[in-house]
């Protein structure tokens, strides 16, 4: 008898995302509570041409024959949602960027997914990721919610590592 894989699905709820920042010298840098805008897509190109072919015997031109090709590869910006802590490393890195440092504040993270055992199921890379904005949650008197800052990345790269 064969031995047939058994799957599970993965919940949204147990992930961890390394995001690798040169010159950080904080332990943490943030807990991310919530990551969106993982997409990776392909453009789509149409071609029409008319060919020789005609579409019955009145006809005085050539038919439409339309094709599809795949484009160039496009990866969504991520945006990363995470608990406001003392660390002030990704206001840091937004500013750098701001400043005029562009070219020197591309970073590569992995996302990596657990299953219910708690063991790696997933795992996806980003490269040449940069910030593009920077957020943090709007603020009120007696609210006792978490109090979130929001980084949206520019991502050349996104893919499936494992």
């Amino acid at each position: 008898m064969s031995s047939v894989p058994t799957y599970e699905v993965l919940t949204t709820s147990k992930y961890y995302l390394e995001l690798t920042l040169d010159g950080s010298k904080e332990v943490i840098d943030g807990y991310f509570m919530e990551c969106s805008g993982f997409k990776r897509s392909q453009e789509l190109i149409e071609i029409a041409e008319v060919t020789s072919q005609k579409w019955g015997k009145s006809a005085k031109v050539g038919r439409v024959a339309r094709t599809k090709m795949p484009g160039n590869v496009k990866s969504d910006n991520l945006i990363l949602r995470f608990g406001m802590t003392i660390s002030n490393t990704f206001w840091k890195w937004f500013k750098a960027v701001e400043d005029g440092e562009w070219s020197k504040q591309f970073r590569d993270g992995d996302i990596t997914i657990y299953n219910q055992g708690g063991k790696i199921s997933a795992r996806f890379r980003f490269l040449g990721a940069w910030p593009i904005s920077y957020k943090i949650s709007d603020l009120k008197a007696g609210d006792n919610q978490f109090q979130l800052e929001e980084l949206e990345l520019s991502v050349q790269q996104f893919f499936r590592v494992q």
